[in-house]
């Protein structure tokens, strides 16, 4: 392990990956600030540059891209109300209301300072759970793998939004795109009416398509205009690290919560904040001081935010199962330069995991330096209308679909799954569960019909395992508690209005 965490250190050394990390935290910073942009649609649009790029290049540039990005969306969270990333909605709430006494320069410095700490807390659990993870993995056959990806489906359409039907939903049409052409165990053609289709759904093109060219076309119908601009902000060199006395345990157990939370596929950094921020609320001795500019609930929600990325990736790496929607787009990343993530992964491309363990403690303090420099200059991104963002995206989208195969049919497929993401999007299906069923029902498909055809078309394969029951009744306790959360939301109006 220590062997080759050096190996991983001296790749990130090499000047391409410094610059990588350089590039991706900038980028991410300027886009993590834009109100409805994220690193989710960033990424998304990236992802056909990195074609042909080195595979270490090209993943670390991203992943310091989704960090820095994380940290981004408080910055107009803070100083104008208007979160740049729905996971910075909490950080919002004592943030802005500590802007408006004045205190702007205070809470950025909080939570940048508290989102370094979530992202070395959990790069540290990342390093300490995803080596063992992935060779218990190792033990795994075709049913435990068909198992675990009937979890993760369960999870994530669990936690697909408030309505968990609407989540099987997005499931559904994740995994029935994932079967278009050719059958890889037969070798018949499904769903092809054209010979394009042999090849199956072009994976960039449908999560370029799907996510950034549909956030452009909901920018352009609602042409969102910030609810002003952002005020003069002093240094943030000027803070002693004293002020922190008293916010070491926050941060620590928000970081803690916000690694966990963000392992479970479908849960995110958006859960993560909002656990951290109740749970440090009901612990404080001022509960009631929350939510008017607590310096408190902003570092307990950026810890938590940050600390989440990491932890959605330590299920990608060591089992294959991305633990965010974001993380789904690392994983068509390592997939369109031929690395299949999962615990293989340790012994056929050891230096993409463990480089990715190094960038990620190696570009924290380039993180955290480049907060605190350049805030002001983040805080000017918050002006840029989005109208302009919108038409750029399209443009970026389209270039970005043509350049994978210098050909016109991604391009069409970019612009149909836009159009398929916007219109999901207006009728509430989550994009989340789609994106990881699509992702996932390849090795779905393929761990079932192997158990099958092992066993000779006995099915009870499943119940003969004790790995695959574990997992089987984790599923079920899934979906047991999606039912009762559901019912719950159903009752929740009722009960309001009857204490009204």
């Amino acid at each position: 392990m220590f062997e080759h965490l050096l190996t991983g250190l001296e790749a990130v050394f090499h000047w391409q990956v410094l610059a990588a990390i350089v590039f991706g935290t900038i980028i991410g910073y300027g886009i993590g600030a834009m109100p409805g942009v994220g690193p989710l649609l960033t990424i998304a649009l990236l992802i056909p540059f990195t074609y042909g790029m080195d595979p270490q290049v090209a993943i670390i540039g991203l992943i310091s891209l989704y960090v820095a990005a994380e940290y981004g969306g408080a910055i107009s969270a803070i100083l104008l109300n208007t979160p740049g990333e729905a996971a910075a909605v909490a950080t919002a709430w004592d943030g802005y209301p500590m802007a408006r006494r004045g205190e702007a320069a205070k809470a950025l410095h909080i939570s940048i300072i508290a989102s370094g700490v979530g992202a070395l807390i959990s790069a540290l659990l990342l390093i300490v759970t995803a080596i063992p993870l992935a060779e218990f993995a190792i033990q795994f056959g075709p049913s435990e793998y068909f198992m675990l990806s009937v979890l993760g489906l369960t999870l994530a359409a669990g936690l697909g939004g408030a309505s968990a039907p609407r989540g099987v939903i997005a499931v559904a049409l994740g995994l029935l795109a994932g079967v278009i052409g050719i059958d890889g165990i037969s070798g018949q053609p499904r769903f092809t009416p054209a010979p394009m289709f042999y090849d199956g759904i072009p994976l960039v093109a449908a999560l370029t398509g799907i996510y950034a060219l549909s956030e452009a076309l909901m920018m352009a119908e609602r042409a969102v205009v910030t609810s002003g601009r952002a005020g003069k902000i002093g240094s943030l060199m000027a803070f002693p690290l004293s002020m922190y006395k008293g916010m070491w345990g926050t941060m620590t157990r928000s970081s803690v919560l916000g690694f966990f939370i963000g392992v479970i596929p479908g849960a995110g950094a958006v859960i993560a904040s909002l656990v951290a921020y109740n749970e440090t609320r009901r612990r404080s001795d001022d509960p009631d001081s929350f939510g008017k500019g607590n310096p408190h609930g902003v570092a307990a929600a950026e810890a938590a935010n940050n600390s989440a990325v990491p932890g959605a990736l330590a299920p990608l790496l060591a089992l294959g199962i991305p633990g965010s929607s974001t993380a789904a787009m690392l994983a068509g990343a390592l997939m369109i330069q031929g690395i299949q993530p999962g615990p293989m992964l340790f012994s056929s491309h050891p230096e993409i995991p463990y480089s990715i363990f190094a960038a990620l403690l190696v570009g924290l303090p380039v993180m955290v330096l480049t907060g605190l420099l350049g805030v002001r200059f983040w805080a000017k991104v918050t002006d840029i209308p989005q109208p302009l963002l919108a038409a750029l995206i399209v443009v970026t989208c389209c270039m970005g679909a043509y350049s994978t195969t210098n050909d016109i049919y991604p391009v069409y497929i970019t612009m149909a799954f836009g159009v398929l993401g916007w219109l999901l999007q207006k009728i509430g299906i989550p994009l989340g569960p789609l994106v990881l069923a699509y992702v996932l029902g390849e090795m779905l498909e393929a761990n079932f019909r192997r158990s099958a055809l092992l066993a000779q078309g006995d099915y009870t394969i499943f119940l003969h395992r004790p790995i695959t029951l574990a997992l089987a009744g984790l599923t079920v306790l899934c979906v047991i508690f999606a039912l009762r959360a559901g019912i719950r939301s159903r009752r929740s109006p009722t009960a309001r209005s009857e204490q009204i």
